[in-house]
């Protein structure tokens, strides 16, 4: 019989009916997802025999609870029987998920595959490309590099033996011509296998030299896909570079042309998922078709029909891909469940969905961007119809509580993981992921009709990205205002103990504030929190540190010094290998023009980063030094400063701007036939600022500095701040160092470099002689301060990867 709510008495009509407490959710799909999952995530890191020994041992207790439970041997109570259901559930998804992950280890760690790679052979492969080619970040002065995923088809040794096995390769190729290849092509390379990283499905690595073989043109279907993505990429090619970028990344995920100070903005306010396809930004996207059907009156079968056209559409245009089949799939049980009402109907389906992805490809359990697609779906399902009820409850309109739910269920649900990866909270990431979504809907479609028309009408083309452009104008103005927020990210411990302390603590809070007291209170500490830090992390400015005097930036493997001059001005010497990483710290020190930029000598480590520092900026000047070796890096300079003057110094150059001063001490004369000729050439800097002296010396090494010695410069080499030469390498002159004795030590250096630097014997000598010792390499950017009649040294912290 059909179950009557009653409504209260005197309450009014139309009010929602109490239909008493809701059924408690069923947990056995779930439970098995969740086992299946980490069983295959910690398989990643065992061999396949001891995932069968795991899988032996679940289904021997799934089969003895299974007995118990069925009254075998007695009907045990309602409790045990629920959940004991539960348990059986959980051990058949550790059956699952080792059982899957062993027969795919088994592939991986095959003893033919493994010979080889433990002899590091040249061999023949003949592969079938899975995934797009992507682009390894370029150091400049070496060859462009790409990742291209494959599967095996055909190993052929030095010996002539075959190997045949499904086996997952990837392909490191520096020939342009695997640019141009589509997931479906087979090929045929030779190259040098090399061992894998670990923690995946991946058997070996080849390092190729040559372009690739191709056997066939991909299918008709890739074909279209990769003429309608080229055909926007061309559409977008007119617009101004940080909107041309984005639309790409926004409508298919290709992100080749984005810029990097976009792609930086748009990682430090959470709207990162934006840029690739994710079940996130899958359903966000489709999402808009969602509210729009509903802003139509349209019923829930024909909205998530419409979702589901829209879903199908979106997966062949980006490619299906087993990414982006991963993600449609957790878009769709997230829309679908919305559209249908019924979220805990959908709960099911998505455990469902989980279990069977792991089972067919283990790999994703490992997969950061498969646990943020599962988790914000989980979000949409548990969290976003509750918020969405609570709020039209409280008269919000139906479209825009929804719109407010669905971005902030998806950030919290993802946070923990973000947090994990990043090392950091953001809490600009739900308002500026609230505030974009207008613009996602119209920017979107306008993209996919652009790359749609682009085949048969390139004017029309054009003409749907330029409306593009609007909305995408808007994503890129909330990243960089919300970026430059003080406070809007705070550090949080990184890696997997940073992301259970961060879930913990949101679960926590989810079943406090169901309590309305705690609610309440938890509102009051929240408001309390933000009024009492905010006005002080105002103040205090965050970074740059006020009374600055110098610093080195977190670069890599190079250097990157900095010296303000007025506010938004600043001396740069030197530009490290990376042009994102030199613009990244510039961009955090807010500097605009860069009234003088040097470089000690034209090594790629110094140089390479040439172009980040002319990003967006106007460079009045460059210096260099006399000596043109090597040709690689004055190359490089030569072709980035333009029409901008260009002076080669000598000792006694001297500039001034403010209450900055730069002399060019060293080198005394030139010096041949040293270990490093380029090196012990490095122009020495001696500069005041505020009256502090700091010298900075390149990469110069014990022939330079012993010259140094011999022929001092006026007023003597001491300094309060030294930049270290050569970051910190052993070729040190210990009397040179003497000779400067600096408070302050920087050491710009890369991290688990290959090169031994910085030597633990000259780091302790600097700190002997009172020196504080700095690196960014563990400290991050790092600066030296004026505080009150001394020096202080404030360290940024270390760059995290996949900020």
């Amino acid at each position: 019989m059909p179950t009557v709510g009653t409504r209260p008495a005197g309450a009014r009509p139309g009010a929602p009916v109490d239909r008493g407490d809701p059924a408690p959710p069923d947990l056995r799909l779930a439970g098995l997802a969740v086992a299946a999952w980490l069983t295959a995530l910690a398989g990643l890191y065992l061999t396949g025999w001891t995932m069968l020994l795991v899988a032996g041992l679940a289904a021997g207790l799934a089969t003895a609870a299974t007995v118990y439970l069925t009254g075998v041997l007695g009907r045990p109570a309602a409790p045990v029987r629920r959940y004991g259901w539960i348990a059986v559930a959980v051990l058949i998804g550790v059956v699952c998920g080792a059982t899957a992950t062993a027969a795919r280890l088994g592939v991986r760690d095959a003893e033919a595959i493994r010979a080889l790679v433990d002899e590091r052979a040249t061999v023949t492969v003949a592969a079938t490309v899975t995934d797009d080619p992507r682009p390894v970040r370029r150091v400049p002065g070496r060859p462009a590099a790409f990742l291209v995923a494959a599967e095996l088809t055909t190993l052929t040794g030095p010996d002539g033996r075959r190997v045949r096995a499904p086996a997952r390769l990837l392909l490191l190729a520096a020939d342009p011509g695997w640019k141009g290849l589509l997931p479906g092509q087979r090929v045929t390379a030779e190259g040098r296998l090399a061992e894998p990283r670990g923690g995946d499905l991946t058997a070996a690595v080849v390092l190729v030299d040559g372009p690739p073989v191709r056997h066939g043109p991909p299918s008709w279907l890739q074909r279209a896909a990769g003429d309608l993505r080229a055909g926007l990429q061309r559409a977008c090619e007119p617009l101004p570079d940080e909107q041309g970028g984005l639309l790409p990344g926004l409508v298919v995920g290709d992100t080749s042309r984005l810029l990097p100070t976009v792609e930086e903005d748009f990682r430090a306010t959470g709207m990162t998922h934006l840029n690739a396809v994710s079940g996130s930004n899958v359903a966000i996207v489709v999402g808009a078709v969602l509210l729009l059907a509903r802003w139509c009156r349209a019923g829930p079968y024909l909205a998530a029909g419409l979702c589901a056209v829209a879903l199908v559409g979106f997966v062949v245009l980006v490619r299906p891909s087993p990414s982006v089949v991963r993600a449609g799939t957790m878009g769709a049980i997230g829309l679908a469940a919305l559209a249908a009402g019924r979220p805990r109907a959908a709960l099911p389906a998505l455990a469902a969905a989980v279990a069977v992805l792991v089972v067919l490809d283990p790999e994703l359990a490992g997969d950061a961007g498969f646990a943020l697609s599962v988790l914000a779906t989980g979000g949409l399902l548990l969290l976003a119809p509750r918020w969405r009820d609570g709020l039209r409850r409280r008269g919000v309109p139906a479209g825009l509580a929804e719109a407010l739910a669905v971005p902030a269920a998806a950030q919290l649900a993802c946070g923990p993981v973000v947090a994990g990866i990043s090392g950091t909270v953001s809490l600009v990431a739900v308002p500026a992921n609230l505030l974009v979504v207008p613009a996602i809907a119209p920017a979107t479609v306008l993209g996919v009709v652009a790359a749609v028309v682009s085949p048969f009408w390139p004017a029309g083309a054009e003409a749907a990205a330029w409306l593009g452009s609007w909305p995408a104008w808007w994503l890129v103005t909330v990243a960089r205002y919300g970026a430059r927020l003080p406070g809007g990210n705070l550090p949080w411990p990184g890696g997997v103990l940073g992301a259970l302390l961060l879930g913990a603590l949101t679960v926590a809070l989810l079943v406090a504030v169901r309590r309305p007291v705690i609610r309440r209170l938890v509102a009051v500490l929240v408001v309390a929190v933000v009024l009492g830090t905010l006005p002080v992390r105002l103040v205090a400015g965050g970074w740059p540190p006020p009374g600055w005097v110098v610093v080195a930036c977190a670069v890599g493997q190079g250097d990157a010094l900095v010296l303000p001059v007025a506010e938004g001005r600043a001396v740069v010497v030197d530009a490290g290998p990376d042009p994102t990483a030199v613009d990244g710290c510039l961009r955090r020190l807010k500097v605009r023009e860069v009234s003088l930029l040097v470089f000690s000598h034209f090594h790629v480590d110094h140089t390479g980063g040439v172009t980040g520092v002319f990003r967006g900026r106007r460079v009045h000047a460059v210096v260099t030094p006399a000596w043109p070796e090597p040709a690689g890096g004055r190359d490089l300079v030569r072709a980035a400063v333009g029409g901008t003057p260009v002076a080669a110094a000598t000792v006694g150059w001297t500039w001034r701007a403010g209450a900055v001063e730069v002399t060019v001490v060293g080198p005394p004369y030139p010096l041949r036939g040293t270990r490093s000729d380029p090196n012990n050439n490095s122009l020495i800097l001696r500069a005041t600022v505020a009256g502090v002296r700091i010298l900075l010396v390149g990469d110069a090494e014990t022939e330079e500095q012993r010259a140094l010695l011999d022929r001092p410069p006026p007023g003597g080499l001491r300094a309060e701040v030294l930049k270290v030469a050569h970051h910190g390498s052993a070729y040190q002159e210990p009397t040179f160092l003497d000779a400067v004795r600096p408070v302050v030590a920087l050491v710009p250096v890369g991290a688990e470099n290959d090169y031994g630097h910085p030597d633990p014997g000259v780091l302790a000598r600097l700190s002997r002689g009172g020196a504080r010792v700095l690196r960014t390499d563990t400290d991050g950017d790092v600066a030296a301060v004026q505080a009150g009649a001394g020096l202080a040294v404030v360290a940024r912290g270390p760059a995290r990867q996949g900020r």
